[in-house]
């Protein structure tokens, strides 16, 4: 795959809102670190505006930790967000304009309720991680219903046993759940797959390094940014999908090499794995 050609462009006259307006639905009370790794990783990979929408009881954790960010609260209990909360989310995405929604990361099930409305009624294109596949898990209806808008879904081994059930196979496993979904599936694991139901990429790059919490987050971010970036210019989310997210793979595990030989493999933070982004990017230009 020839990622130079993928690479989302960075004309001279453009502004924050040629990049891509994305909305992160992630983080709940002890996981708001998700929510900032997500965040920074979709800065870092160059979307040029980001929103988070989090309980309204952590907002201000998140505008410590990533002030770039705009805070998005939503009613909550006991620090998950509120069921109720859909359809002021859902107000928001249309008012601001967002071309993607990344959904999951740090979300907790106690917020399934929350993401199911959300995953129903939006037609969005969007990147679907962690709690958030959690939530469709006992729920078919949703995942066959990801067909009426563009998405990712991005399972490691134990989300994908939930999605389909057992599997030995991880190449048809992927295969599967895109053919379920009408979207893109990214199985995360050595040597992640990335398949459309009919293709599969395998990526070659990454380390043991990138086997820390909170790496698949990162992922999350940098995968919404690239497609965000590059569907909007384009104009078109559906074919942008498949090329965004392997690209996002294999610059995410080029990233965690990198980290990894500067850092130590055993020592790295996921958060680090961000910092070095920019370099993964300059050595595919």
């Amino acid at each position: 795959m020839n990622f130079k050609k993928i690479i989302p462009q960075r004309p001279l006259k453009a502004n924050k809102n040629d990049f891509g307006r994305i909305m992160a639905v992630c983080g709940s009370r002890g996981m708001m670190g998700a929510a900032y790794l997500v965040c920074k990783s979709a800065f870092r990979s160059g979307a040029g505006l980001v929103y988070c929408a989090l309980p309204e009881s952590e907002r201000f954790s998140l505008n410590r930790m990533i002030p770039e960010a705009v805070i998005i609260p939503l009613p909550s209990s006991n620090g998950f967000i509120k069921a109720s909360a859909a359809e002021i989310l859902l107000d928001k995405i249309l008012k601001l304009r967002i071309d993607v929604l990344a959904i999951g990361p740090g979300l907790g099930l106690e917020s399934a309720a929350f993401a199911e409305r959300i995953l129903i009624e939006t037609r969005l294109p969007c990147v679907i991680d962690a709690d958030a596949l959690n939530a469709m898990a006992e729920r078919r209806d949703i995942l066959r219903g990801l067909r009426n808008r563009p998405c990712i879904l991005t399972p490691h081994e134990g989300e994908m046993k939930r999605l389909i059930g057992d599997f030995d196979n991880r190449k048809l496993a992927a295969m599967k759940l895109s053919r379920l979904t009408g979207g893109i599936t990214v199985l995360k694991g050595n040597k992640t797959l990335i398949s459309d139901g009919k293709k599969i990429y395998v990526n070659r790059t990454g380390s043991p390094a990138l086997a820390k919490a909170g790496s698949g987050d990162v992922l999350t971010g940098v995968i919404t940014s690239i497609w965000a970036q590059n569907g909007k210019r384009s104009k078109d989310f559906y074919k942008t999908a498949f090329e965004a997210a392997s690209l996002g793979v294999h610059i995410h595990g080029l990233a965690g090499e990198l980290a990894g030989k500067k850092l130590g493999e055993r020592s790295l933070l996921s958060g680090e794995i961000a910092d070095f982004l920019s370099e993964a990017f300059r050595k595919i230009k």
